[in-house]
């Protein structure tokens, strides 16, 4: 079982899943905004 863990758990698997948890949250905090420089030219 030690050595799934040490397997799954490395370093840059860490690191990847840290970065996408990153894009997430600022997917869902910046969805409630509108772009306004989409609505400039009209």
């Amino acid at each position: 079982m030690k050595n799934l863990f040490d397997l799954l758990f490395t370093r840059e698997n860490l690191l990847a899943v840290l970065l996408c948890l990153i894009l997430i949250a600022l997917v869902i905090f910046t969805a409630d905004t509108s772009p306004t420089w989409i609505y400039q030219g009209f």
